[in-house]
């Protein structure tokens, strides 16, 4: 089951990973209020209540996978509290239930100033390894709208190849499949990512028990 990341937390140099608590609600909920975020992510909005609910329905769902994504540097500092160093969110979803080798992987980098900084790139590479070493993951799938030029060349420049064009949803599926060439590629593009576990923020900002 997908609760499996619930305690973890990937850091990386730019990013760090951590899992999507109540605590990242508000903020996420503030994202998704955004048009051009909507149109990127093919979701409709939602009202905080129902933000909520998703989040806890996607830490019980067995065939997902959800980390948010934060800034390394201001989170580790522990001076920021992760509502505050929020970038965005990347998702891997076990789409095939013939398949469960097979992930679709989601970015979404929300925070303007941090796109084309190279934080969507090393959240989708730890995400992906995570994925083949922690949850048996050997091909994955990007599904990405067809005038979304960034990403589609980023997840090329992460070796995935394009596989389908659908013009009614007007989306592009990439795809990459993991031997054993890959593995070692994507391993060692992480081999500086370090596992901890992940102490859940219970207290809102402010609240600082003394």
């Amino acid at each position: 089951a997908m609760k499996i990341n619930e305690n973890t937390v990937l850091q990386g140099q730019r990013v760090t990973l951590v899992p999507y608590t109540s605590a990242h609600v508000p903020r996420y909920h503030e994202w998704m209020q955004s048009e051009e975020l909507q149109h990127l992510t093919a979701s409709e909005p939602l009202s905080l209540e129902q933000e909520y609910e998703m989040q806890r329905s996607w830490r019980d769902d067995a065939d997902k996978c959800t980390f948010i994504v934060l800034d390394t540097e201001r989170w580790s500092g522990q001076a920021c509290a992760d509502e505050d160093c929020m970038v965005g969110d990347v998702n891997l979803f076990l789409t095939d239930t013939e398949d469960p080798t097979l992930g679709e992987i989601e970015i979404m980098i929300a925070e303007p100033g941090y796109r084309g900084r190279g934080f969507g790139k090393e959240a989708t590479l730890m995400m992906m390894s995570y994925g083949v070493t922690k949850l048996g993951i050997t091909k994955f799938e990007a599904k990405i709208g067809q005038d979304n030029d960034a990403s589609i060349c980023m997840f090329k420049k992460l070796h995935f190849k394009e596989v389908a064009v659908n013009s009614v949803f007007q989306e592009v599926t990439l795809r990459l499949d993991v031997g054993d060439q890959e593995r070692r590629w994507l391993l060692e593009q992480t081999n500086h990512m370090k596992e901890k576990s992940y102490v859940e923020p219970q207290l809102p900002a402010g609240l600082l028990v003394t």
